[in-house]
């Protein structure tokens, strides 16, 4: 049978996708649209939730934005002038993702409310099978997980939680029911999403208890208002709106020595910008030591923000450092014996960002299952293939986690790696195709020995790290370097096998041949 026969053989199955993409979030949904682009239309999007957009549908806590510039954290192909803010709010951000998903068509493509719950490959045919919990039973030759990182609230197990006669919310599943005016309400976590929160609340509450763990290194937020002029220049240009994304695309690039490095060289000027910022800010000397980080800068996310130093210094709101001994039916009791009584309490104590185990049970080939292979870290070439599981892909996976510029940067280019790898199968009649484990482990062997470098191995404790102390998380290095490695699907990275179990080996033709493809998608 020839390639261009085993194509057609593979494609008259009317109940087996070309693709599955699980999730439609930013990852998820970009994925979709480019398939469609290079012509593609046999592959659906499967979501737990009921509309696109991911963690922007999900997160809807008083506050919640963006802390890169909306001019970034949009797609390249896909410039909008609609934006209010120089930094996006969660509204609209959310408003911009379904506006890409009607604009592209991806709505006929999508199945919400549908959480997958474990998926198999086929060593027979080639195919993966998908299970949904609720029982559906789906077969794709390809399957893309871009479940996100940022899915499920992370839920501290307190002492005596369940004792709380008042309310517990926490911010990734915002109760929108609960009424703060007038109440005592405590705010667990100084986090990324607890400095917007406290901020957007303080105005309603009575008063506002704030329980610190780690005190942040915080920027100030140059946020302002896009102007109506501004948006309909942009409408009649959309190269000014490229124009700017490319501006903010490279001076993110400028500063990830001074975000991701460890070094003092690069760390004692931004330190230095934040501690001045801190002392103009905060007046009280107590106050600003207890505000004042004791880790070296980009260890843990640099917050950006502008009010949450003057929120602090409000007369009422309470800042507490002491750990959290248990949570009682009043209030939460703190180490030093202090009943801190209360009517509300937030909970903004992030995500459980996975970085041991599978996203879900994922069975590979000869029974290998995903949760064993990452017991002690997840890994992927290039964060984006496992060895011996074929035809599966990975959109911000191990090692390819922003740490100075936007998640999109990243997913963009995977997305793009991945389409040609999809096409390539394709178009090749193979019927799988999978990373070279020796491949594999060099890559990962040097993402190691480039984390040794980082800031993020400096000392501190922060989600970013596996149990065993690995970065398995973030990419070090630039987002541009990054996208030089994955500009080309090289298939002599790959095992390739066709539909006679037999091991096909990638020609010279099929290397160059990706080569212009990837050139031509740049």
């Amino acid at each position: 049978m020839t390639a261009k026969e085993n194509i057609t053989a593979i494609s008259v199955d009317a109940d087996i996708l070309e693709v599955a993409i699980i999730g439609a979030g930013f990852s998820g949904l970009g994925m979709g649209i480019r398939l469609k682009a290079s012509g593609m239309t046999d592959f659906r999007i499967f979501d737990k939730g009921h509309d696109v957009g991911g963690t922007w549908r999900d997160n809807t806590y008083p506050g919640c934005g963006c802390d890169v510039k909306s001019a970034l954290y949009s797609y390249s192909f896909e410039p909008w002038a609609e934006w209010s803010n120089a930094y996006a709010k969660q509204g609209e951000i959310h408003q911009y993702i379904r506006h890409c998903a009607e604009k592209y068509e991806m709505y006929p493509h999508l199945q919400f409310n549908t959480t997958v719950a474990a998926a198999q490959y086929d060593q027979e045919s080639g195919v993966w099978e998908i299970k949904t919990a609720a029982g559906e039973s789906i077969k794709a030759r390809n399957v893309v997980a871009a479940p996100g990182p940022f899915a499920d609230a992370q839920v501290p197990a307190f002492k005596g939680i369940d004792s709380f006669k008042g309310k517990i919310v926490h911010t990734a599943r915002w109760d929108h029911n609960i009424d703060l005016a007038g109440k005592r309400v405590g705010l667990i976590g100084t986090g990324a999403t607890g400095v917007q929160v406290g901020p957007a609340i303080v105005d309603t509450v009575k008063h506002l208890t704030v329980f610190q763990r780690t005190a942040n290194w915080i920027m100030p937020r140059l946020d302002r208002d896009i102007t109506e002029e501004e948006k309909a220049r942009y409408r009649k240009s959309p190269s000014s709106m490229k124009l700017a994304r490319l501006g903010q695309y490279w001076f993110n690039e400028l500063t990830a020595p001074f975000l991701i490095l460890k070094y003092d060289v690069f760390k004692s000027q931004p330190e230095k910008l934040c501690r001045s910022y801190l002392k103009h800010k905060v007046k009280d000397e107590a106050l600003r030591e207890q505000l004042t980080p004791t880790f070296k800068f980009g260890c843990k996310r640099v917050l950006v923000s502008s009010d949450w130093y003057p929120t602090m210094q409000r007369d009422d709101v309470s800042l507490v450092c002491d750990g959290i001994e248990r949570i009682t039916e009043k209030g939460i009791v703190t180490a030093d014996g202090v009943e801190h009584e209360l009517d509300v309490i937030i909970l903004a104590t992030g995500y459980e960002v996975r970085k041991v185990g599978a996203p879900m049970p994922i069975v590979g080939r000869n029974k290998l299952e995903l949760n064993e292979v990452w017991k002690d870290g997840a890994e992927a070439y290039q964060g984006i293939a496992t060895a011996d599981f074929p035809n599966l892909y990975f959109l911000v996976g191990p090692f390819t986690g922003p740490g100075h510029t936007s998640v999109i940067a990243y997913s963009e280019a995977q997305i793009d790696y991945v389409r040609q790898a999809i096409t390539f199968r394709r178009e090749r009649g193979l019927k799988s195709i999978s990373v070279k484990p020796e491949v594999e482990r060099a890559f990962v062997k040097t993402m190691d020995a480039r984390s040794e470098h980082t800031v993020w191995k400096s000392g501190c404790d922060s989600w970013y790290l596996s149990p065993n102390g690995r970065n398995n998380t973030l990419y070090p290095g630039f987002n541009a370097e990054y996208r030089m490695r994955i500009a080309r699907f090289n298939p002599g990275n790959y095992e390739l096998m066709n539909f006679a179990n037999k091991t096909v080996r990638a020609s010279i033709a099929d290397q160059l041949s990706t080569s212009v493809a990837a050139l031509k998608s740049v």
